[in-house]
Parts: structure tokens; C-alpha cells; sequence
């Protein structure tokens, strides 16, 4: 029997069925933030997962399970939301679990989106061997998930793994949680991004870098190299993602380390020289035994995660 893998993020829905090896088959993603979120997104979701079942024909005795990733701080207990860095209209309070039995009555289990990817990681992927891995997430925010003893770090409520949010300046810049100086005000894309801009509207690094292009992760990774003062603004920003894995590796003490997201695709650019950075500021100790690697499952890591720990926990 085969499951259903559903990822919400903030602004698409992925579905997709899974089998009980991981492999992800029929994937398709649809909008949730077409009209500013007054739809709430949940409403998207049970409509495009009505949708789903009936383009593939599914009946209830082929599907085990519908394991669900989302954003978000989740009470896996209850499969609700019970906070959002974002701040995304309509989605706190939203009882995940109960709305998709709603639309198929079949064990459901909701658990954070990072945490799927790290146990997906954990599962098939890069850290598929260890017992104790941290993996991060870098994109619009920082997220993360935890590893320890071959299951995922949940904590008291289920929101254990919040990474993006540890703070890495005193005062720091102001987060969308309400925090300065959180992780990911520096460590995210969107940090990097507002770096160069800011870089590129007072004249310090070359506009025509960019061609007319628009400036974002893979842009400025394009033009590395052919600027000094865009390549320091790269190398701070490394410094940064650095800084916040060093705390996070001496907590944790974990085999290996995965970064996520679109910009761990920058093997020689990004992963080596974090990497590199890393290891020269951790305790020799942690430094002898520990792995940094860019994680291996992409787009699909969160509908597989999602799946295997529904496969554990989905009631």
C-alpha cells in the first residue's frame, strides 16, 4: 500500500503519492497564496487533496496513511498549528490532521516542515546510516531539524528543531518572530540578497554583475569571482551561516550536518569554504568526527519525511 505525502509551505502545496521505501511518484504543486491567504490555506489543500484522489482513482483500503508536512510551529500530537514565524494569515489554530480526515478518513500525521526534511535525510537520504545529524535549511528563512538517537528532536510541544530562531547578535536586527538577531536575519537567502542589494545601490559592487537580472541566490553565486567586494560580501554571509552550525554542533555533537535549500547546489562556492569555516571554530573534539554535506533529496524530502513519519506515528 501506498501513501499520500502532502508538503504545505508557504507558498505552494505538494502532493504526491509514497511508497513505504520513499520513492515519491505523481507529484504535483498548486498555489496557496493566490489571493493573499483570505483563502486559508487549508482550504486550498483539502480542495486539491479531494482532487488528487479522484485524478488517481484512489479508494481508501489502497492508502496507508497521509503523512503531512507544514510550515510552522505543529503540535504533532494533535496535527495543529500552534505558531508562525511568518505571521501567515488564517494558518495558526488550523487542526491540520482533522481537516485532511475529513476529506479521507485514514491515520494522518502532521509534523514541521524542516523536521520532515531532516528525517527524510535520515530516512534515504544523506544521513541515512547515522543515528545523530542536524540538518538545516537555507532559503527564504533558516529551518532545521534534529536528529538524535534515530528519531526527530520534537521537544515538550513539537517545536523543538526551531533553528532559524536562535539568536546569534545581542540587539541584532528585528526578526518576523519579534526577536533581534535571529539565525536567519543573517543566515537565509533573503539576508544575502539584501546584503548585495544594498551593496549594489551604493555603488559597491558593479550592477552590471547582474545583466539586467534580478538579484537572488543564484545570481549572485553566478557573479561570484568577478568582484572583490561582492565576493567579501559572500564570505561574511558564509560567516554567518557559520557562526550559528558551531553553537548548533556543540549542543548537538552530530556525525553529520546537511544544509538545504537551493544554495546547497553551490558545492565549491558555499558548502566547502562552511565547511572550512566551521571546522577551524569548533572544539577539535567535534571537528575529528564530524561530516558537513549538502543534503540529497530536494523538493521531494518533505512529502517523503512526511510519509515515514506518518509510517511511525499516524493515528
Amino acid at each position: 500500500m501506498d501513501y499520500i505525502g502532502i508538503d504545505i509551505g508557504g507558498t505552494q502545496v505538494k502532493l504526491g503519492l509514497v511508497t513505504d521505501e520513499g520513492i515519491v511518484k505523481n507529484a504535483v504543486a498548486f498555489d496557496v497564496a493566490f489571493d493573499g491567504y483570505d483563502t486559508p490555506i487549508i482550504v486550498t489543500v483539502k480542495e486539491k487533496l479531494a482532487w488528487f484522489i479522484k485524478e488517481y482513482g484512489l479508494r481508501k483500503e489502497q492508502i496507508a496513511g497521509i503523512g503531512v508536512s507544514a510550515t510552522g510551529q505543529i503540535d504533532s500530537v494533535s496535527g495543529t498549528v500552534i505558531g508562525t514565524a511568518g505571521h501567515i494569515k488564517n494558518w495558526i489554530g488550523c487542526e491540520i490532521s482533522k481537516e485532511i480526515k475529513s476529506v479521507l478518513n485514514v491515520p494522518v500525521s502532521v509534523l514541521n516542515d524542516a523536521n520532515c526534511a531532516a528525517l527524510a535525510e535520515q530516512w534515504i537520504g544523506g544521513a541515512k546510516g547515522t543515528t545523530e545529524a542536524v540538518m538545516i535549511t537555507v532559503g527564504t528563512g533558516v529551518g532545521g531539524g534534529v536528529i538524535v538517537r534515530s528519531e526527530i528532536l520534537e521537544g515538550a510541544g513539537g517545536c523543538a528543531g526551531e533553528l532559524g530562531h536562535i539568536t546569534i547578535r545581542n540587539n541584532g536586527r528585528k526578526c518576523s518572530c519579534g526577536n533581534r538577531g535571529c539565525y536567519e536575519q543573517y543566515a537565509s537567502t533573503t539576508a544575502l540578497v539584501k546584503m548585495v542589494t544594498k551593496a549594489v545601490k551604493e555603488g559597491t559592487v558593479p550592477a552590471e554583475l547582474f545583466e539586467g537580472n534580478k538579484i537572488n541566490g543564484r545570481t549572485i553565486f553566478a557573479a561570484a569571482g568577478k568582484d572583490t567586494c561582492l565576493d567579501r560580501i559572500l564570505d561574511r554571509w558564509i560567516s554567518f551561516v557559520a557562526d550559528g552550525l558551531v553553537g548548533i554542533i556543540h549542543i548537538f555533537d552530530p556525525q553529520i550536518v546537511l544544509i538545504g535549500g537551493g544554495v546547497s547546489a553551490q558545492k565549491e562556492l558555499f558548502i566547502a569554504p562552511l565547511r572550512e569555516k566551521v571546522r577551524s571554530l569548533i572544539m577539535p573534539e567535534y571537528a575529528k568526527k564530524l561530516k558537513l554535506e549538502a543534503a540529497t533529496l530536494g523538493n521531494d524530502a518533505g512529502m517523503a519525511g512526511a510519509v515515514y513519519y506518518c509510517m511511525k506515528h499516524g493515528r
